[in-house]
């Protein structure tokens, strides 16, 4: 499994005969409904025969499969590196042996629906966390899903279903209703039982908690409601998991409400939120950049077992209008309309390697130039590296509804999906 590059000139036609890969396996992979591919996008080719192009080198085939030299000259002892020619086969190694856990989060919306999404998605999931229920100031829960369907799949296919409990309000994220419930006795034992009681009457396996904006002065007090929360579940057998914002430093005051090391050492998986260091109020900008990643991971297995640690990925990225005015806001789009956009507009996509991201610009029907960074699978593929470099228990994403084509095929090109 390798990636390939367009270059000017290429089709898919041209490239599904460059490979001897099948046309429309090609476009099936990598989510093309058309076929008027752009300069620089990248496109997975999931064979494991890589056919030598004029100019290569076992290293470039190397860094286009994400393995090591070291791994390809063992996997093709008969090669001799300085007498490859064009045309000659090289084997990819299989480097899938790598145990992961993934969980990945769904926005319920219809039965029929969640079922579908679900079922497709089982195979690649450890986790399926359903995405929402909120809770008031007494810590009453005060929404009802109809997850049913959703929990009932889920279980069919060998993937465990949480439910996320969230301070998600009408206004968006409440630092001030978490504080009041972390504040009050009886309203923090009351979530904590409406919590048990919930996943027990609907028959989840465990619960995830997605507490956004904790003020810094509540801190002790959310690792010690996770703490509360973990001694109810876990002698019921359910897990606990937690979303957390990235970190990289102590020193961040609208972060430290989040003590890593306390949580870390509650909880049984940690999803750790890596995107958005660019956002829809930023200025243009990578989503996720690699040396922020790579900060966030050190920062995290300095404090928390990294068995523990779920490395969460952007299914999305952000298209901001430019030049840039402070207060407008940018669109999100899916990794997937991003390149469908680059298509649509014919723009050639750039790749940052400082960042570890692609953009591309493109000017609209009013004349507007717009500027947008997603993620592709070259991104993708370095994160997940990044996930084994750090020997942490596996990754994540948000959301399942904005689907990544590929992206099956390159998680499963990188871990072996674990079940519990």
């Amino acid at each position: 499994m390798f990636i390939h590059i367009v270059q000017p000139g290429d089709t898919l036609f041209s490239i599904s005969r460059r490979y001897d890969y099948p046309l429309e396996s090609l476009r099936l992979v990598n989510g093309l409904v058309e076929t008027n591919i752009v300069p620089g996008q990248a496109l997975l080719v999931p064979s494991y025969t890589y056919t030598v192009q004029p100019g290569d080198t076992l290293s470039a085939i190397a860094q286009k499969a994400f393995v090591t030299v070291e791994q390809l000259r063992a996997a093709n002892p008969a090669v001799d590196p300085y007498r490859m020619y064009p045309g000659m086969k090289i084997y990819i190694p299989d480097i899938s042996w790598y145990q992961a856990i993934t969980l990945a989060y769904y926005i319920l919306r219809e039965p029929n629906l969640d079922r579908t999404f679900v079922r497709d998605f089982a195979p690649y999931s450890s986790y399926i966390a359903l995405f929402e229920y909120h809770f008031a100031p007494n810590g009453d829960i005060v929404t009802t899903r109809d997850d049913a369907a959703a929990i009932e799949t889920a279980w069919q296919n060998r993937v465990t279903p949480i439910a996320v409990v969230t301070n998600l309000t009408s206004e968006g994220f409440s630092a001030r209703l978490a504080s009041q419930v972390l504040n009050n006795t009886e309203a923090r034992a009351n979530l904590v039982e409406n919590i048990f009681y919930l996943v027990s009457r609907k028959g989840y396996g465990g619960v995830n908690i997605d507490f956004e904006q904790v003020r810094g002065e509540d801190r002790d007090l959310f690792t010690g409601f996770l703490r509360q929360l973990r001694d109810r579940l876990k002698p019921a057998g359910y897990v606990l998991t937690i979303a957390v914002p990235a970190k990289t430093s102590e020193e961040i005051p609208w972060l430290r409400g989040y003590d890593y090391g306390g949580i870390g050492a509650v909880v049984d998986y940690m999803f750790i939120m890596a995107y958005d260091w660019h956002h829809l109020t930023s200025e243009p900008g990578p989503v996720a950049p690699i040396s922020e990643v790579r900060s966030t991971l050190q920062f995290a297995v300095e404090r928390v077992p990294r068995k523990k640690i779920l490395l969460g990925l952007p299914l999305y990225g952000y298209d901001w209008i430019i030049p840039y005015q402070p207060g407008t806001l940018a669109k999100a789009l899916s990794n997937q309309e991003a390149v469908l956009t680059a298509m649509r507009y014919q723009s050639p996509i750039q790749y940052s390697f400082q960042y570890e991201s692609p953009f591309f610009r493109y000017t609209d029907e009013l004349g507007n130039i717009h500027e947008v960074w997603f993620e592709d699978v070259r991104s993708m593929g370095q994160k997940m590296k990044l996930a084994r470099q750090f020997q942490i228990a596996g990754v994540g994403a948000w959301e399942l509804k904005l689907r990544f084509a590929p992206g099956p095929w390159l998680l499963r090109k990188f871990f072996t999906v674990r079940k519990v």
